[in-house]
């Protein structure tokens, strides 16, 4: 039988939708908790454990008690073999540590876990390089490359790699930002080391790619763009990024540093929005664009570090309403790979696949797959 160490980490993304940026921390927790976060790691996990259902028989799955692993596998059909202990409520990153350490104490095949930057962190700094490891995407902000493209994949990876399908492993980074500094409006990534992931291209994220200052002109010319046919009246919510951030200035505007904002043409309607204050603007019947770049090397454009523009405001402005805006080295980065769309809702994400256009200029278009 082959062996599966499972993880997760129960607060993961839980600052996203609440517009705080990322989940590390029991203060930030108890914060989203107060604004009406409601933790979505444990559906991300039970999505992609459901991937593995036909392996039950073949499968040993060793996992932390309740809210750390426990309950997605047995919500999944599974019956774990559950060790440790841990609070309910209050789990911690020590306990994440604690069990990948165990997990890989008893010899296991891969370990899958469900979190962000942090949790992967916390992996890496329990096992290093010893145990094969995988992340289900589940955080706020997810720079490294240790991640399925979203958990459905995650599972699919997993459960290829335990067949013996996939034989190849690939170092990968482990990543993360400081969220205190962000928040201080500096980012500054750091590599903390490396995992071995089992490797299948179209199934993996790639490492997060910032755009270099080479780029600044093309990022001026698209803003010239997008301010020039911008339409009196409408409202225009400006996503995270570097591209957007040139927008913003057009308009004579300081953009939130990873944040959410909403302007018109005249300028600033609200500053770093949550999803809260986007559907209350919303609901005065105007008309809205949502603005958004690509991930560099990644290329997700809803899903990541974004969550406060939910499947609820995306619906409410419809798909014909999104604006994609992407310097050409961004998109050549993705190396053919489509872009990606990671909501946490299945049915919505189905609907903004197929061909899209993209701003890459002033004046300049192509047509792109989602």
């Amino acid at each position: 039988m082959g062996r599966l160490g499972f993880i997760v980490n129960p607060m993961a993304g839980i600052g996203g939708n609440v517009g705080l940026k990322g989940s590390d921390g029991a203060e930030i927790q108890r914060k989203a908790l107060a604004l009406g976060a409601i933790p979505r790691a444990q559906e991300r996990a039970i999505e992609a454990l459901r991937r593995l259902i036909p392996l039950q028989g073949e499968l040993e799955i060793i996992t932390y008690p309740g809210e750390m692993g426990e309950n997605a596998a047995r919500a999944c059909g599974f019956d774990p073999i559950v060790i440790g202990r841990i609070r309910p409520g209050m789990t911690t990153a020590e306990d994440t540590r604690r069990a990948a350490r165990e997990m890989a104490r008893q010899g296991i095949d891969l370990l899958l876990f469900a979190g962000g930057d942090g949790t992967a962190r916390d992996i890496y700094s329990a096992i290093r390089e010893d145990v094969p490891a995988l992340g289900i995407p589940a955080g706020v902000k997810i720079h490294s490359a240790v991640f399925a493209i979203n958990p459905a994949r995650a599972g699919d990876l997993a459960a290829a790699y335990l067949r013996g399908e996939i034989a190849r492993l690939r170092e990968a980074e482990v990543m993360d930002i400081d969220e205190e500094a962000v928040r201080r409006g500096i980012v500054s990534a750091r590599l903390y080391g490396y995992l071995r992931v089992p490797f299948q291209r179209r199934l993996l994220q790639g490492l997060k790619r910032s755009s270099g200052p080479s780029e600044q002109a093309t990022q001026d010319a698209i803003a010239w763009d997008v301010v020039e046919h911008m339409e009196d009246g409408c409202l225009y919510i400006l996503g995270p990024g570097t591209t957007t951030r040139a927008i913003a200035a057009r308009l004579g505007i300081a953009k939130t540093l990873i944040g959410v904002d909403v302007v018109t043409r005249d300028g600033l309607v609200a500053a770093d929005v949550n999803e809260r204050g986007l559907l209350e603007l919303l609901q005065e019947d105007r008309e809205a664009r949502i603005i958004v770049t690509p991930i560099g090397g990644q290329g997700h454009i809803f899903g990541r570090g974004n969550q406060q523009i939910s499947p609820e405001v995306i619906r409410r402005v419809g798909r014909d309403r999104i604006i994609i805006v992407s310097t050409p080295a961004k998109i050549h980065s993705l190396r053919g790979r489509p872009l990606l769309v990671d909501t946490g809702d299945r049915e919505l994400d189905k609907a903004l696949t197929g061909y899209i256009q993209v701003i890459t200029g002033h004046n300049e278009r192509i047509v792109y797959r989602i």
